[in-house]
């Protein structure tokens, strides 16, 4: 018997292991706004996001390989901060071991009862899962008007930007959107929300001069881009137009910034881009947009795909658009994809998604 027993275990042992080689979208993350970290120390991945499960606060999820996530439990509670509530689209930076969480929140500072005073705040942890701690009593900055959807990027030469989105709240926009969209007597003004960029001080503590206007929506239904950044409005849907969730990078000289047109609510919601010499702009929106949108038109369950980040496979070799959508299975909850992106020899970008098929895991990952 002792001789059979150890002949099955030396037969099971030379069996062949079938290792895990692809990973499907949406990823087991119920998340909003998804935002990747690659901390620099451990080389694990840490993603945060709107909700998943976060209350006043967020949550967080850790990966070695960016498809298989652990939940972390909650990294921020804004309670005792300066928002009370629509805690939104956290994006954490790792600067000289420190980790900042930059947020958006609604102001407990509203004198005249606004329904949207939403501002733009710092935390500082010593660890990407927190506890993160806000490094002020008030927002980063009040421009006036409510912003959210902020964006960090370092430039080669020391220089740090913050990319924002102002709301579209009481902000009507004369367009001939709005003049077709009124005709119709569908809405009597369309609101938009629009993306600027400012530097920022080296500490985070504030903004260094005035925030410089960036995108928009066309005012003019021959642009190209109008058709798909109204479709909220041309479907009926909602009176705004939205220019939000922005991310921006840098390649061969070139200053990308990605961002989300149409209601985040809604399956029209999708990916644009647009370039540029220089980190404030100007910039010029590309021809092929938009690079990433639902597919149900085609076939497909993938609705309502947009607010992207982006990270690099664990050799950085590969580039993949992080991003929430919806599916026919998921319903209204927004749950995480990955997919890969690419720039060709001309700096056009495209997004291979969104993907619900098997799909090669990312380069560097060990099956």
């Amino acid at each position: 018997m002792k001789t059979i027993v150890l002949y099955l275990l030396l037969f099971t042992a030379s069996l062949p292991v079938f290792a895990q080689k692809t990973y499907t979208n949406p990823l087991p993350v119920k998340f909003g706004d998804p935002y990747i970290l690659h901390d620099k120390n451990s080389g694990i991945y840490y993603m945060y996001g709107t909700g998943g499960g976060a209350v006043d606060g967020f949550s967080a999820y850790s990966s070695t390989d960016m498809v298989t996530w652990e939940y972390k439990g909650q990294v921020y509670n804004g309670k005792n901060g300066w928002g009370v509530h629509s805690f939104w689209a956290p994006e954490v930076y790792q600067v000289k071991n420190k980790y900042y969480l930059f947020f958006s929140a609604q102001w407990k500072v509203n004198p005249t009862q606004e329904e949207e005073n939403f501002k733009i705040g710092v935390a500082v942890a010593d660890s990407p899962t927190g506890p993160f701690k806000d490094i002020s009593d008030k927002p980063l900055f009040d421009p006036g008007y409510p912003v959210i959807d902020a964006n960090v990027f370092f430039d080669t030469n020391g220089k740090m930007y913050l990319y924002y989105s102002r709301c579209c709240y009481k902000h009507p926009v004369k367009s001939e959107v709005a003049d077709w969209a009124k005709k119709k007597g569908w809405y009597d003004e369309i609101e938009e929300s629009w993306v600027y960029g400012v530097e920022l001080k080296a500490d985070f503590s504030g903004i260094i001069g005035e925030p410089v206007l960036l995108l928009r929506p066309p005012v003019s239904m021959n642009d190209k881009q109008a058709e798909w950044e109204s479709r909220s409005v041309t479907s009926h849907e909602v009176n705004r137009r939205w220019t939000e969730g922005s991310v921006t990078f840098k390649h061969d000289n070139t200053y990308y910034i990605m961002y989300s047109a149409n209601h985040f609510g809604g399956e029209n919601y999708a990916v644009g881009y647009a370039t540029s010499k220089n980190p404030l702009g100007p910039f010029t929106k590309a021809a092929n947009n938009p690079v990433l949108q639902k597919n149900t038109n085609n076939g497909g369950t993938v609705s309502g795909t947009g607010h992207n980040s982006i990270t690099f496979s664990p050799d950085g070799k590969e580039m993949f658009c992080v991003y929430h959508g919806r599916t026919t299975q998921t319903g209204n909850k927004r749950v995480v994809f990955i997919d890969r992106m690419y720039i060709d020899k001309n700096g056009v970008l495209t997004v291979n998604g969104p993907t619900t098929t098997p799909q090669p895991l990312p380069s560097g990952v060990k099956p």
